[in-house]
C-alpha cells in the first residue's frame, strides 16, 4: 500500500499491480509480504416506528470488528529495461454481524422470535470478500519514464442474512438471503505510468477498467441484473516530492466510479 496509501508516484514496493504497475520497473528484484488489521464499528439504529406501537425501535452494534487483510507482491528484472512480477491483495474483506434482536413481542413474520433491525428474521449481517490477482510487466521508455500493464484476475465471496422483508419487493424472492456463501470471479486491468522529472519530483498516474464480474446466483433477487456486482473503474495520480535525502512528501488522489 505505501505510504499511508500515498503509492502512485513512489517506488519502494512490490505492491505494483494494486497502485500503478510501471513503478516495479524502478523496484528492482524483491519480495514484500503485508497485511493490514483494520477494524471498522459498525452500530444501527431505528427511532420514529409507530406502526408496530414502538416496539421495533433500538439499536444494536456489530459484533465483527477485526479483519486481518493479507498482501504480497514479488518483483524480478529480466533486464534493466524490463521486469515481470504480480501483486496478491484483498480489494475489500470484512462483515457486519447484528445479532442484538428489537425489543418487543414477538414479530408475526418470525414465528416466536423478534425481529432484528431491518424487520427479518434471526441474524442480521453482510460478509463480503473481494480477492485480486495482479501479473504484472513494467517496461523503460527511457531512464527515467516507465509504463506497465496489469491483468486483474478477481474472485469475490458474499453471503447476507437476516434481509426476509426485502423478498415480498423481489422479483426473485427465493434468492434475497439466508442462502449461505456465493461466488463470483471476473477480470480487468490496469495501465500505469510513472516519470521522473528530476532527482527529487517524481510523478505516476495509473487507470484501472471496471471488472466485469460473474452473477451471484444465489443473490439474483437482492443485486440488480439478476446477481451482477462488477468491481468499478478507478484512477489516481501521485506526485512524491524528496525534500532531502531522509524525507520524501508524497500526495494521491483517487476515484472510484461507483
Amino acid at each position: 500500500k505505501g505510504m499511508a496509501g500515498a503509492a502512485t508516484a513512489t517506488a519502494i514496493d512490490a505492491f505494483g499491480g494494486a497502485v500503478n504497475p510501471a513503478k516495479m520497473v524502478f523496484v528492482g528484484d524483491r519480495i514484500d509480504f503485508g497485511a493490514d488489521l483494520f477494524s471498522p464499528r459498525r452500530s444501527v439504529s431505528r427511532q420514529g416506528e409507530t406502526v408496530f406501537g414502538g416496539f421495533y425501535n433500538g439499536g444494536s452494534d456489530s459484533n465483527s470488528n477485526y479483519f486481518v487483510i493479507p498482501e504480497f507482491g514479488y518483483n524480478r528484472m529480466i533486464n534493466p529495461n524490463l521486469s515481470l512480477g504480480v501483486t496478491v491483495y484483498g480489494n475489500g474483506g470484512m462483515n457486519t454481524d447484528f445479532n442484538t434482536p428489537l425489543a418487543g413481542p414477538p414479530f408475526a413474520a418470525c414465528g416466536a422470535a423478534r425481529a432484528n433491525m431491518l424487520l427479518g428474521c434471526g441474524k442480521l449481517g453482510v460478509d463480503m470478500m473481494q480477492l485480486i490477482v495482479a501479473p504484472t510487466a513494467a517496461y523503460k521508455l527511457n531512464q527515467n519514464h516507465s509504463i506497465g500493464i496489469s491483468p486483474l484476475l478477481a474472485y469475490q465471496r458474499f453471503k447476507v442474512d437476516g434481509l426476509q422483508a426485502f423478498q415480498g419487493i423481489s422479483s426473485a424472492p427465493a434468492n434475497v438471503t439466508n442462502l449461505g456463501y456465493d461466488s463470483s470471479t471476473g477480470w480487468g486491468v490496469r495501465v500505469g505510468w510513472m516519470g521522473k522529472l528530476s532527482d527529487s519530483v517524481t510523478l505516476g498516474a495509473a487507470y484501472s477498467s471496471k471488472m466485469s464480474m460473474s452473477n451471484f446466483d444465489k443473490y439474483r433477487g437482492l443485486f440488480a441484473g439478476q446477481g451482477g456486482f462488477d468491481i468499478p473503474e478507478n484512477y489516481n495520480a501521485g506526485i512524491a516530492v524528496k525534500a532531502n535525502p531522509q524525507t520524501t512528501v508524497a500526495f494521491d488522489i483517487q476515484r472510484i466510479n461507483y
